[in-house]
């Protein structure tokens, strides 16, 4: 069973996370960094990903190149830990919410793009 969220079409989510950074003074510019950071898209392929309609699940299968420093992503949103979501998709969808609620809260740009090193165990 496929979750409604993942046939979601990108395009009709992303105005509404340009929206809700632009709200709290962030710009359409530094979410779509944070897109091209998780995902591995450029400017043209998230344009192309907007255009054609594609889904949540083809936009993250699609992904160029997911960064794997995604995996430092943590916390909790809508009250799961994004770090135990079982579903991989489920987790790429968080993993963007995730980074995306940082933004708006106006956390540091090198700290929402896990710039300092850290050590992964495991």
């Amino acid at each position: 069973m496929t979750s409604k969220v993942f046939e979601m079409r990108f395009a009709k989510v992303y105005p509404l996370l340009v929206g809700k950074v632009e709200k709290k003074g962030k710009t359409k510019a530094q979410l779509d960094e944070i897109i091209f950071w998780l995902t591995g898209y450029d400017a043209v392929g998230l344009e192309n990903a907007l255009e054609d309609g594609r889904n949540f699940e083809a936009f993250f299968a699609q992904a160029p190149a997911k960064n794997p420093k995604r995996r430092l992503i943590t916390g909790v949103f809508c009250g799961v830990r994004v770090e135990e979501i079982k579903d991989p998709l489920m987790q790429e969808i968080r993993y963007l919410d995730k980074l995306v609620d940082e933004l708006a809260r106006g956390k540091k740009f090198e700290n929402i793009l896990r710039v300092r090193n850290a050590f992964v165990f495991g």
